[in-house]
């Protein structure tokens, strides 16, 4: 097993847990600052959709260095 393939697996791990965090919305995670300020930017459901738009990103990517 490369690096790419290692890298790979932890972004389709990483896309798994932003899934998580997003639909659960665990009040400790939910409510640290950076995403208190993703919030005040984009309202909560822009940030549900940007949380779910780098999850499908992390995993597309994780995808492909799996498969080259």
């Amino acid at each position: 097993m490369n690096g790419w393939a290692i890298l790979g697996l932890f972004l389709l791990l990483y896309a798994g847990f932003v899934v998580w965090i997003t639909m659960k919305k665990p009040s400790k995670l939910w409510d640290m600052a950076k995403i208190r300020g993703f919030r005040k930017v984009l309202g909560e459901t822009g940030t549900v959709i940007f949380f779910y738009i780098w999850a499908a990103i992390a995993l597309v990517l994780g995808i492909w260095l799996l498969i080259r």
